[in-house]
Formats: structure tokens, C-alpha cells, sequence
């Protein structure tokens, strides 16, 4: 704890340490660590630093454990990123992007030590304007004078998004409903899930990244407690229900898709996530994979939308997969 604790002083005081490592930090600590919203704690190299991730005791390595290390200008550093994270967070939902939530505290936490005068109402508004991440690094760069480098940026990003389950991507977080599930399917993809078999989102192995079967995609979000944040072993099966083919499919998020094989998700714009042992969690155009009907998923609640094709189409057969997720 000793050695966390020196690393994480030296980190708040000192932008190129900082710009080496990148501290991840749970929700067992508030504050700037509450930034992360993570259920570990991670330090990760980036560069050519070499930190091993020191043994943690979760009982003793706590908010007041944490504060008490650090001096009053540290004390006084933390507070001010705390308030910070809470007003883009607020801001962000407020323009209805919560999910860029984590991806704006890192940019803060990472590059803003410097930048007077932060208003976030603003800073949340680029999030809302930019169309993709490349043009949104661009724009922080012209607006605050900064000099992220994007590639490198996103690679830190994608570990961090992999070591953790966002909880702003959740809608509804009481409901398993067709929305979540693909923006799932979507964050999964984004943050690089890997294939495994008979995992649904565990970090798994020795690079400890998140993993997902073809079926484990998509159980993993029915079992997921998004509460608790832990995978619960309540469901087994993955049932669903065929509707009918492709091309009666409607154009709504959270509807499956079967090639035969394989299982997938439609995301919208066209476009379809599935878990392969060809390449992981991928996505392509609903138009490749050879996808041939569309399915709804027993678990899940859809949209009057998707109730109302159903109703137009003949009367579906239920069916049970052969494959049981046990994962780990």
C-alpha cells in the first residue's frame, strides 16, 4: 500500500510521471478515484516505465487512508479534481452523452494541470459536437493548447475501458432491456473484448483482458449486476426467440441476429457486434457475415417497435441454445 501511495503523490505533482503511467483506481476510493469508476486497482506502463501492480489490501486501502499521505497541497489537488470530474459528469448528462463520461475525467485527470480557468459546461460541449474521437482530440488540442497525441490517447482509453465495465452506458440499469444490450455489444467492441471460451466478460489470463464467447456476448449482459458490478450465475441458457428472415428485421438496437452458427447483435446504422474466435469481439455491416434471420433474446425487453413486427409475422418457435456458459 506503501508503494501505491508514494506513486500516486508523485503522480498528482508531476505531469511526466504522470504522462508515463496510468493510474486506474476503483470505486473502493472517492474522489479523483471515483473518477475512474473502476472495480480494481490497476497501474499500468505505458512507455518504457516498469511498475509491477503491487499486492492491494482492499480493507485498509481506503478514502482516509489515502488522504492522511497526502500533504495539504495534495489534499487541496485532489479536491479540485474531484469537483472537476463531478461537473463534467453532470454537464455530460445533461447534454445526454453520460457515456463519454469516463473518457472526458481521463482527459482532464491526464492533460488539464496546466489549463486555467476550466469551465466544463464548455469542455462537455466539444464531447457533444465532435462526430468521433479523432475530431474531438483535435478540437481539445486548438481550445485548451494542448498537444494529445490521439493514437496514444485512444490506447490508454481502450485499456482502461477494457479494465472496467462503464456504468454510463447503462440507460436503465433497473431493466434488461434491447437499448443496454447493444450499447454492450458496443462497448465491448470499443474497448477490445477478447474470445474465450465460456466467458461473457470476465477479465481472464495473463494480459487480464476482458473476454467473451460468441453466446457469452450476450449473456454476459443479462448476468451482469450492474448494482454490484459482478457477473451472477442466476441464468444458464441462452434463450431467444426466431422471428423471421434478415430482411423482415426491424431497423431497432438490441435485436439478435443468426447466420446459423453464430449469434449477433444489430447496434443500429447498419451494423451488427458478435463475439468469433476468428478475431474477438468484432463489427461489420449487417449486410457480411451472412446473417440470415433476426431473433429477440427471452431475457431481454424490446420497444413496441419490435413487438409490433413480431405481430406481423407468423407465429415464432421458441428455442433454447445448446451451448451453456459456465464462465469463471
Amino acid at each position: 500500500m506503501e508503494k501505491v501511495l508514494i506513486l500516486l503523490a508523485k503522480i498528482l505533482a508531476d505531469k511526466k510521471t504522470r504522462d508515463k503511467v496510468l493510474i486506474f483506481i476503483g470505486s473502493i476510493v472517492v474522489g479523483f478515484l471515483l473518477l475512474l469508476a473502476a472495480p480494481i486497482i490497476a497501474i499500468y506502463t505505458l512507455g518504457n516505465v516498469d511498475i509491477e501492480p503491487p499486492e492491494i489490501d482492499r480493507n485498509t486501502f481506503n478514502e482516509s487512508a489515502f488522504i492522511e499521505q497526502l500533504s495539504p497541497e495534495q489534499q487541496e489537488r485532489m479536491s479540485e479534481i474531484q469537483s472537476a470530474g463531478d461537473a463534467i459528469e453532470a454537464e455530460l448528462t445533461a447534454l445526454g452523452i453520460p457515456n463519454q463520461t469516463i473518457k472526458a475525467q481521463l482527459i482532464y485527470m491526464s492533460y488539464f494541470d496546466e489549463v486555467e480557468g476550466f469551465n466544463a459546461n464548455f469542455y462537455a460541449h466539444l464531447f457533444y459536437s465532435a462526430p468521433n474521437d479523432e475530431i474531438l482530440i483535435d478540437s481539445i488540442n486548438r481550445n485548451y493548447g494542448l498537444s494529445i497525441d490521439y493514437n496514444e490517447f485512444m490506447r490508454t482509453y481502450t485499456f482502461v475501458m477494457n479494465a472496467t465495465i462503464d456504468p454510463h452506458i447503462f440507460a436503465d440499469s433497473a431493466t434488461k432491456n434491447a437499448a443496454d444490450l447493444a450499447a454492450w455489444a458496443e462497448n465491448a467492441y470499443m474497448s477490445e473484448w477478447q474470445y474465450a471460451d465460456n466467458c461473457f466478460g470476465e477479465r481472464t489470463g495473463e494480459n487480464r483482458l476482458r473476454c467473451a464467447d460468441n453466446v457469452g456476448l450476450i449473456m454476459g449482459y443479462i448476468r451482469y449486476d450492474v448494482e454490484n458490478k459482478v457477473f451472477t450465475s442466476d441464468t444458464i441458457d441462452l434463450y431467444y426467440t426466431e422471428q423471421g428472415s434478415i430482411d423482415t428485421m426491424p431497423d431497432s438496437k438490441g435485436v439478435g441476429v443468426i447466420n446459423g452458427s453464430e449469434f449477433g447483435v444489430y447496434v443500429g446504422g447498419g451494423e451488427v457486434v458478435f463475439s468469433s474466435a476468428m478475431g474477438g469481439v468484432q463489427c461489420q455491416s449487417l449486410t457480411e457475415g451472412g446473417w440470415t434471420s433476426w431473433c429477440t433474446f427471452d431475457a431481454i425487453s424490446y420497444p413496441q417497435e419490435v413487438q409490433d413486427r413480431i405481430n406481423e409475422l407468423q407465429e415464432p418457435t421458441t428455442e433454447a441454445t445448446t451451448e451453456t456458459t459456465t464462465g469463471g
